[in-house]
């Protein structure tokens, strides 16, 4: 049976751009389109699509104000269809944030021109959230940061992956960590536009400082560094100084920055010293890197399915023999504490 998706987007060119790249998928059938949010609400009840393709920027009512209203009353796979700008790449984050599965950037101001670039991105992403676990958001729900502090620090490497759903299962984590926890190191998949932002967003909410790596920045406790976008990030060691090194290089496991290109790293250099949490994701990147990583001595902890977006990453690793506990979201940073 064929994936029905509703598009809401205020361009009619947007429309019929996304409607054409879909209708060249078999797999996809496009029910309807809308133009505002109180069209897509009547035509969702009406079509019950299984998935929506929602632009930011729209008359009467902003995708994100729908996008909160849906995920509370009636949630549904929602990708996000957003421009790699730095606005852009602010507001797609609070799209992300309130329940969104995954976005598209448009990568030209013209969506003609990008049409080709967009496809095999658009689609697989659909096919992905067509069979993703969809949360109820509450309105107005507002996590507190751990202001606690550990009674002494140490100097482990916390090495964290992620990847669909990821930006707020490490939100999560992150959240529950205190000032002092060990010096932390991230790989999120996300464009190179978007890692700024999201660091920041992350800063601004966590009682760790979390910004995005610079080459050569120290990991020391209290700091978390989130690879940049389209770089690898590995660790390194001068004395007993840990520190992290970005570069270019071949994707790996389809991606870059890559887990495994982490997690291989903390391996080698942190051995014993350090812990590994995957996160929810599609695919499998981290998982061979996070069996490295316990192999060498490290403590792993995988997310559990019941809680993931999509279970695949964690999948693997634990099918595999990576994880040495599963624990649901709402326990990983309780979890990683209990190895300090």
């Amino acid at each position: 049976m064929a994936i029905k998706v509703l598009i809401v987007d205020d361009s009619a060119t947007a429309r019929a751009v996304l409607s054409e790249i879909l209708a060249s998928e078999p797999s996809i059938e496009v029910v309807g389109t809308a133009s505002d949010a109180y069209i897509a609400r009547d035509k969702i009840i009406e079509l019950k699509p299984d998935v929506i393709c929602l632009d930011v920027e729209m008359p009467r009512m902003d995708g994100i104000t729908f996008l909160k209203k849906l995920m509370h009353y009636m949630p549904l796979p929602v990708i996000m269809v957003s421009s790699l700008t730095q606005s852009g790449a602010k507001t797609t984050l609070e799209a992300l944030e309130a329940g969104a599965v995954d976005f598209v950037p448009k990568l030209h101001s013209h969506i003609y021109d990008g049409k080709d670039e967009m496809r095999d991105e658009l689609i697989s992403k659909i096919k992905v959230a067509s069979k993703v676990k969809v949360f109820k958001k509450e309105l107005n729900n507002q996590i507190q940061a751990n202001t606690t502090s550990l009674a002494q620090t140490t100097n482990k490497i916390l090495a964290i992956g992620a990847s669909t759903g990821g930006t707020e299962a490490l939100k999560d984590v992150l959240i529950g960590l205190p000032r002092n926890a060990p010096g932390t190191v991230i790989v999120q998949h996300m464009p190179a536009n978007f890692t700024a932002q999201f660091a920041q967003r992350l800063n601004s909410l966590c009682a760790m400082e979390v910004r995005e790596a610079r080459n050569g920045d120290s990991i020391i406790p209290g700091v978390a560094l989130v690879a940049p976008g389209d770089y690898h990030m590995v660790v390194r060691r001068s004395g007993a100084r840990y520190y992290v090194e970005i570069g270019n290089g071949e994707k790996v496991s389809g991606h870059r920055p890559s887990v495994d290109v982490l997690f291989n790293s903390v391996a080698k250099i942190a051995g014993a010293n350090a812990i590994g949490v995957i996160l929810t994701g599609m695919g499998s990147d981290g998982a061979k890197g996070l069996l490295a990583m316990k192999n060498a001595g490290a403590r792993t902890i995988g997310q559990d399915e019941a809680s993931c977006v999509v279970y695949g990453m964690p999948k693997v690793a634990h099918e595999i023999g990576a994880v040495e506990k599963q624990l649901p979201l709402n326990r990983v940073a309780e979890g990683i504490l209990s190895l300090i």
